[in-house]
């Protein structure tokens, strides 16, 4: 049986082995195979500038967001934009989403650009142009109900020293162990791996019972067995949202 050390060094050979450069004038084009809404292949730009490194998107997560009708042009998706950006360090210049990076911290800058564009997408991701209220904040109104007490975009460092964003961590009581959640707005294969990841990192430097849920919209989408069958070989609880009433007391004890 592998251990987690097997597993989280089978996914950096995978990445590393999945990841292309390419040299385009002072840039370099870096291809990883993080999958975005389109599932093309998430593409990131690498410049010396003076001592430092940037690492930018060159505005394409944005500008796709726009194109699919969905504008950051609210103080509600601006602030839960500058929000999801903050927890991972990373900057918006204009339009592009930027880190700047030294040679000692650049693997963990760029995993942290990467997770954000993810983030972003996952977000933001909306089956209407006309869709104002967002899965996030759904699920948060929610949990507010059901009376859960809980605190809201925590970064967790792992083992490997990456930085790993959870949207909801439910603190341990006299009843149940700490829950930490992530909301998964458009469930496929690529949002299940990168969930999966993110605990398995951090599970190890968490509380032992700790317990993992990933809150799943099915509102407008059939979600497939080999995603949620994923998810629970990482001990990953997932909870379909047309289902949530039956995780109600779980989560609220």
């Amino acid at each position: 049986m592998s251990t987690t050390d097997d597993l989280i060094n089978r996914y950096y050979d995978w990445l590393k082995a999945k990841t292309n450069w390419r040299e385009i004038n002072d840039w370099v084009e870096i291809t990883t195979p993080y999958l975005d809404r389109h599932n093309d292949c998430i593409q990131i730009y690498l410049k010396r500038q003076d001592s430092e490194w940037v690492l930018t998107d060159d505005g394409y997560t944005l500008a796709d967001l726009a194109q699919s009708g969905c504008e950051i042009d609210t103080p509600r998706r601006k602030a839960l934009l500058a929000t999801t950006l903050n927890g991972f360090g990373v900057q918006q210049t204009f339009d592009a989403l930027e880190v700047k990076a030294t040679e000692e911290n650049f693997p963990l800058r760029k995993h942290s650009l990467l997770q954000a564009i993810l983030a972003v997408n996952d977000l933001f991701y909306v089956a209407r142009a006309n869709v104002e209220s967002f899965f996030f904040e759904d699920v948060a109104l929610w949990l507010d109900d059901a009376d859960v007490r809980y605190t809201s975009r925590v970064n967790f460092v792992g083992r490997s020293h990456y930085n790993h964003q959870f949207d909801f961590v439910v603190p341990k009581s006299k009843r149940a162990p700490e829950r930490i959640l992530r909301v998964i707005n458009n469930p496929n294969k690529d949002t299940a791996q990168n969930t999966a990841f993110a605990w398995l990192d951090t599970k190890e430097v968490r509380p032992s019972d700790s317990q993992a849920f990933a809150i799943l919209n099915d509102r407008d989408r059939q979600i497939g067995d080999a995603v949620q069958d994923a998810l629970r070989s990482y001990d990953i609880t997932p909870i379909a949202w047309s289902k949530r009433e039956d995780f109600r007391e779980r989560l609220a004890a």
